[in-house]
């Protein structure tokens, strides 16, 4: 009889023992899924931001260019080249199709710094005050995309460390969460350094 109640007590605790562990292993569970969820919902705010920064620069260039135009007459292909590449990447958002649109993104980068430093070839464009603020306008979103960019950078490394480093790699495979974005890096073209020989008359 003392043998079947040590057995019953032994059960007991063993049960209490592993209700514990569940509850502690639940709680854990519950956690790491929330960080997951909270970071995975980070790094779509920061491709937000991005997008909204983009759409300004895109607002701008049609009156940066329309102001150039009257001045630059030998740099037609340079313009022309920014307009497709401005119409192409307003159809791409970086929620949908990052690559995609960082590509873009990387490409009229490169045209706008060939634009503004082509500017400084023409003085009478450098010196008209219109031209001045819009220049100034684009330089300040320019600004803005950086740091939507470091905190979509900084969004995105949280978010893979989470779900990469265990056990959060076992919560987020479990929940189908994904660290598939990738970095924001500035492009080959933009690692180089400028000849401003090329852009000199």
């Amino acid at each position: 009889m003392l043998n079947k109640i040590a057995i019953f007590k032994k059960g007991k605790t063993m049960a209490m023992t592993l209700g514990i562990i569940g509850v502690i292993l639940l709680v854990i569970f519950y956690g790491i899924y929330v960080s997951l969820i909270r970071k995975r919902n980070k790094v779509k705010e920061a491709t937000s931001g991005i997008d909204v920064q983009l759409k300004k620069r895109y607002d701008l260039i049609p009156n940066l260019l329309q102001m150039a135009e009257k001045f630059m007459t030998h740099e037609k292909s340079l313009m022309t080249e920014i307009v497709r590449l401005r119409t192409e990447a307003m159809k791409k958002t970086f929620d949908a199709n990052p690559q995609e649109a960082m590509k873009l993104a990387g490409e009229l980068d490169a045209c706008m710094k060939d634009f503004m430093l082509s500017v400084e070839n023409y003085p009478e464009l450098k010196s008209n005050q219109t031209m001045l603020q819009a220049m100034q306008s684009f330089n300040e979103v320019e600004e803005h995309i950086a740091a939507a960019r470091r905190f979509y950078n900084a969004s995105v490394n949280d978010l893979k460390n989470t779900a990469e480093i265990f056990p959060g790699n076992l919560v987020a495979a479990m929940v189908g969460v994904k660290a598939d974005m990738p970095f924001f890096e500035a492009e080959t073209e933009a690692k180089e350094r400028i000849d401003v020989s090329k852009f000199m008359k």
